[in-house]
């Protein structure tokens, strides 16, 4: 048997090493979670629900990283050389990253078709809200579309780029997904390293659906409810 089978024919997580921290889950609620993206009217929080932190492993999956797959585990792990100098220009990261990163997921995924829409710095250090574009990474156990608003986003995005709705219809009856490409752009990592939970570990009723308010538009997330079966990393 092969060493490859070996660490699929038992849980991803045993013997890798790994940290403890605290991640933070939301805590069941009777009505729907709202955050709002901006600071809200008067008498209106920020968000209606509370979070509570949990002490959990988080696994070092990189020695595991070629067994680990989108499909299955949710994430992947892989090597990627960029032409780009600054990740702070803008129009250097939309003329050259771009290009890249949808090279890289036709790689990666086989897909034939890839549309790049967005793309965040994360920099707890440099973020100036309301001066410049860098936001503080985002520490709540979360994930970023829901079955509705995954399809509610790529039909907007496909609108953008002038496709017809015939087209639009056509290309959203076949399987598509909408995929995270994170890199750290300064080594080694400092603080706030990514931690991602193995898909396989999540049920289906640790996830709630919540509004992100934006100024112009709601969108929608899901939050996610602790559950001790939760695989970190």
């Amino acid at each position: 048997m092969s060493l490859n089978n070996q660490v699929l024919d038992k849980p991803i997580s045993a013997e890798l090493p790994y940290v403890e921290a605290n991640l933070s889950y939301l805590v069941p609620m009777a009505e729907k979670p709202v955050n709002y993206t901006y600071e809200p009217p008067p008498g209106i929080p920020r968000t209606n629900a509370t979070y509570q932190t949990h002490k959990l492993p988080i696994y070092n999956a990189r020695s595991i990283s070629n067994n680990i797959s989108l499909d299955r585990e949710g994430f992947a792990f892989t090597g990627h050389n960029t032409n780009v100098r600054n990740f702070y220009d803008e129009d250097e990261v939309r003329r050259v990253y771009y290009p890249e990163a949808e090279q890289l997921l036709k790689e990666v995924t086989g897909a034939t078709k890839v549309v790049i829409f967005d793309h965040t710095l994360r920099n707890a250090g440099q973020s100036k809200p309301g001066e410049n574009n860098i936001k503080e990474p985002a520490k709540r156990v979360h994930n970023d579309f829901t079955a509705k608003s995954g399809y509610t986003r790529a039909r907007l995005e496909l609108a953008a780029r002038r496709i017809d709705n015939d087209e639009i219809d056509t290309l959203l009856q076949q399987r598509f997904a909408i995929i995270n490409v994170w890199r750290a752009i300064a080594q080694p990592i400092q603080e706030s390293p990514l931690a991602v939970c193995d898909a396989q570990s999540i049920a289906p009723t640790d996830i709630v659906a919540g509004d992100l308010v934006y100024r112009d538009r709601v969108g929608e997330t899901y939050g996610i409810t602790y559950n001790s079966k939760h695989k970190w990393f």
